[in-house]
């Protein structure tokens, strides 16, 4: 049986009401570190934390497993480059917000229907699609989708042009499927219906870097009765004015 601290831990202080203490009990860790810290010793967690050093250790190595924690030569453990990878994720979803979801509002309100800004997110050898960006349709029979949701990158309007516009070498070589992407390079954006599901329809356009590679997918989404060909060129608007902003 694990000794029962006679102290409180930091983590049992403020621990997240329904979470997981052991969750909590890592978090506390890095969050021991204070500006101009660069690293920290075993002691210096465990005073901190008011975490036996037991406990710190096996948590630092499913920190250092998890690259958020880096173990150095000297013994003290600073931050992983996991941190330095999720701040620059979330700086630029800071910045891409006041640029993106303007567009989307505007897209949603020319419409009536759900616009999403859906990019490629690494995943093991592969990819997941991601919803970066969500506006809702007011009506309310619609799919649901939030921000943050990962779907399929194999089916729906958004992951088509995904595929169509990313790496050359990804593309399917079967007759059929490479035509399909071939017209959609085409054509500058994808209409389907039916496609995810049988009861959604979906039109999406590349949103592309100044040098012409793709930074993601405009994707607006109705039911199948409410798809309506004449959203084809607001959508391909909408990606074009996000296109060399992002």
């Amino acid at each position: 049986m694990p000794r029962k601290a006679q102290t409180e831990s930091v983590s049992d202080l403020n621990a997240a009401p329904g979470g997981a203490a052991a969750v909590d009990r890592a978090l506390s860790l890095l969050s021991a570190f204070r500006p101009g810290d660069e690293a920290l010793s075993l002691a210096q967690f465990a005073e901190r934390t008011q975490l036996y050093k037991s406990t710190v250790l096996r948590l630092l190595a499913s920190l250092e497993h998890a690259r958020l924690i880096r173990r150095q030569d000297d013994g003290r453990y600073a931050l992983g480059m996991e941190i330095a990878r999720l701040h620059g994720l979330y700086t630029a979803s800071q910045s891409l917000d006041r640029i993106v979801l303007p567009v989307l509002r505007a897209l949603v309100a020319a419409t009536g229907e759900s616009a999403a800004y859906h990019v490629r997110q690494p995943q093991g050898v592969s990819w997941v699609r991601l919803c970066q960006f969500r506006v809702d349709s007011s009506h309310v029979v619609r799919d649901h989708v939030r921000a943050g949701d990962l779907l399929p990158n194999d089916r729906g309007a958004g992951a088509r042009v995904l595929i169509a516009f990313g790496p050359q070498d990804e593309l399917p070589r079967g007759t059929k499927e490479r035509k399909l992407y071939d017209t959609i390079r085409a054509q500058g954006w994808c209409a389907l219906v039916g496609d995810r599901t049988a009861e959604l329809a979906g039109i999406s356009a590349p949103v592309l870097h100044a040098d012409g590679s793709l930074a993601a997918a405009v994707t607006l989404t109705m039911p199948t009765h409410r798809y309506d060909e004449g959203y084809i060129e607001p959508v391909r608007a909408a990606a074009k004015e996000l296109s060399g902003q992002v």
